[in-house]
């Protein structure tokens, strides 16, 4: 670090190789603009092609659970009972029918869009309670500390399986309370993780000069702590997604989650599962849209891990 006193000579200057200057968020570019960190990681997502070709799968799903009602007259509840179990393109409808007469293909947008909502919300909650209450335990120390993660460990080892089951089976398929149930027992181990990280950080100056300025614990740890470990909380909710989407499948494949008349992609599998030899589209069609969404999330939730992670050399260089 150099210092400008008076009647000294010019301060020196730090020297960097040449294009070392983007290599740090906030540095500046080969153009002389200040590259910002979002831009840097961006950039650093954009070079990984796995990356960008989950990006691309999971938005193609996501506009076909949207849109895709459209290209159909058929409603995912109506029955046609002159066409039962008919193949892929017989009797108007484009994917066939199951054994009650409902629309596959119309089954499969709303299946889409239902394991899609449920997948999202459960992970975006799981994660913001992981984060708050992972940050919180290290902060406080102490006592409290000790309680918090005490009551983690107590949740870690409930039969939480057969809790969400019994549930499932008292409401009957009520996706919203598969919703809360899922929540409730899905983000003590991310706590547990985000904990450990933020222990490291409850030390640091900025973290002690807002304990010394009297800023409230609170505010000190939604501006300080929850944003220096951002990038982990991104990578799991995006592959907290792809676990809920095979929770929510698992469920409802054995019959504690989402029940007729509402539609998931974890039901139409549990349908289809006893038609394989006769009408075998009702089972590897939902299968491959499950698959489908869980590899477009573990390629990007492995593209942004790489991408937040300034040792990385997956990206390239900046």
């Amino acid at each position: 670090m150099a210092i400008n006193m008076p009647g000294a000579g010019p301060a020196t200057e730090e020297v960097r190789p040449n294009g070392a200057e983007a290599q740090e968020p906030g540095k500046t570019g080969s153009g002389g603009k200040r590259l910002s960190p979002f831009k840097l990681y961006m950039r650093r997502f954009a070079r990984n092609k796995a990356a960008l070709g989950g990006l691309v799968l999971f938005a193609l799903l996501v506009l076909f659970s949207l849109f895709g009602r459209y290209l159909t007259h058929w409603d995912h509840m109506e029955a046609d009972f002159t066409a039962l179990s008919v193949a892929p393109g017989v009797g108007g409808h484009l994917l066939g029918t199951n054994g009650a007469g409902n629309d596959v293909y119309a089954q499969l947008v709303h299946g889409l869009g239902r394991s899609l909502i449920i997948a999202v919300t459960v992970s975006l909650l799981t994660t913001a309670i992981a984060g708050l209450f992972g940050t919180t335990a290290a902060y406080y120390g102490g006592r409290a500390e000790r309680a918090m993660l005490g009551l983690v460990h107590f949740l870690l080892i409930l039969p939480s399986f057969l809790i969400i089951a019994l549930v499932g089976t008292h409401y009957r398929g009520d996706w919203q309370v598969l919703v809360v149930v899922l929540t409730l027992f899905g983000w003590m181990l991310t706590a547990r993780v985000i904990w450990s990280l933020a222990t490291s950080l409850r030390e640091r100056e900025y973290v002690m000069a807002a304990r010394f300025m009297g800023v409230s614990p609170i505010r000190t740890i939604v501006r300080h702590l929850l944003p220096n470990i951002g990038s982990l909380l991104i990578v799991t909710f995006t592959l907290g997604v792809a676990s809920t989407v095979q929770a929510e499948t698992a469920l409802s494949f054995i019959g504690f989650g989402v029940k007729q008349p509402d539609v998931s992609l974890g039901s139409m599998l549990a349908d289809g599962q006893n038609t394989l030899s006769t009408a075998p589209w009702l089972f590897y069609l939902p299968a491959a849209l499950v698959v489908l969404l869980t590899v477009a999330m573990a390629l990007i939730g492995d593209g942004l891990r790489d991408a937040l992670d300034p040792t990385s050399q997956s990206g390239g260089r900046a």
